[in-house]
């Protein structure tokens, strides 16, 4: 797949990192179709998006989607605090959203035959889960831990899907407004533990245009 211009599938698109990655691909000239269960509801506006409001876990609204795209980023999440998704659970997003989310689109691409599929992971999950320091380790377990084993399952399910897929996976994620490319490697090697979204995005929007990443876990960080 080359940078010329295309068509791209944004899901989770009012979260954080979904929406600088909207705002990065429209950046560059494409269209972008902005995927979620509020798009409407978002500001941006741009002749070449497309807001379409849907929920991850219907095939019919995710199917709607995929249709004519050539390529899907998926940036699922849940944006309710930790703290209570990890005692209380969640009560606007299933906590399964990530893995059933990824596999509903997985199905509706391979349907329609979109191949390539770069998600949004995270540090510390599957090839990284061993390059975590004490801390990270001590919060996974003791706040995210639901939400990171379905990451993992969210992981399984990219890797066993058959399509030209890239996995993102940013260190902490912050609201800073830093656009210069931050540091990728796809051996787990990091240097701080914290990135931007609006870096995170660009990662994500140029893993969907070009080959570079296809097969490969990438970590993110500033």
């Amino acid at each position: 797949m080359t940078n010329s211009l295309k068509n791209i599938l944004v899901v989770g698109a009012t979260g954080g990192t979904g929406f600088a990655v909207v705002q990065a691909l429209l950046e560059r000239g494409h269209r972008v179709t902005a995927f979620s269960r509020s798009a409407s509801q978002m500001e941006l506006t741009h002749d070449s998006l497309l807001k379409l409001d849907g929920d991850v876990m219907s095939a019919i609204d995710v199917s709607r989607a995929v249709a004519g795209q050539d390529a899907v980023i998926v940036a699922l999440g849940i944006a309710e605090n930790p703290l209570k998704v990890r005692f209380w659970g969640s009560t606007k997003t299933p906590l399964q959203v990530r893995s059933e989310g990824t596999k509903m689109l997985i199905h509706a691409m391979k349907e329609h035959g979109v191949d390539k599929l770069v998600v949004l992971s995270s540090y510390g999950v599957g090839e990284t889960r061993d390059e975590l320091g004490w801390f990270e380790r001590l919060f996974f377990a003791l706040v995210l831990a639901p939400q990171i084993a379905d990451t993992e399952r969210q992981e399984r399910a990219v890797r066993e899907s058959g399509l030209e897929w890239v996995l993102a996976q940013p260190v902490h994620l912050s609201d800073k407004d830093i656009e210069e490319l931050p540091f990728t490697s796809t051996n787990g090697e990091v240097r701080k533990m914290e990135v931007a979204r609006k870096q995170v995005a660009q990662v994500l929007a140029r893993a969907a245009l070009v080959d570079e990443y296809i097969g490969r876990s990438v970590s993110i960080s500033g």
